[in-house]
């Protein structure tokens, strides 16, 4: 599909009727959307995160990149963990709790 859509792009930019093949391009999208969201056997992004328990923390502030692999990550996020409840990151969603020692 993608490469499909690729071509569709550069015969586009080249053409005297770029917005017809634009009004193209955008009905593959959609439809591939739609597809995806009638397949209700796939949870969805935020249900896969929820299932991610809160990572315990030692420190009060935690710097979540979303991975260990930098190209796979997000902009590097400061987390303030002084509240009870988990710490959210703005960006993948992951959950962060400060570990309490007692």
């Amino acid at each position: 599909m993608a490469s499909s859509l690729f071509k569709t792009l550069i015969r586009s930019s080249n053409s005297p009727s770029a917005a017809r093949n634009l009004c193209i391009v955008s009905a593959q999208v959609s439809n591939h959307t739609a597809k995806w969201m009638q397949d209700v056997s796939k949870k969805s992004p935020m249900e896969l995160i929820n299932e991610v328990p809160p990572i315990k923390v030692e420190g009060r502030i935690v710097a979540c990149e979303g991975d260990s692999n930098p190209a796979l990550g997000h902009p590097i996020e400061f987390i303030c963990l002084d509240l009870h409840e988990p710490a959210v990151c703005k960006y993948c969603g992951l959950r962060y709790v400060q570990k309490h020692h007692h």
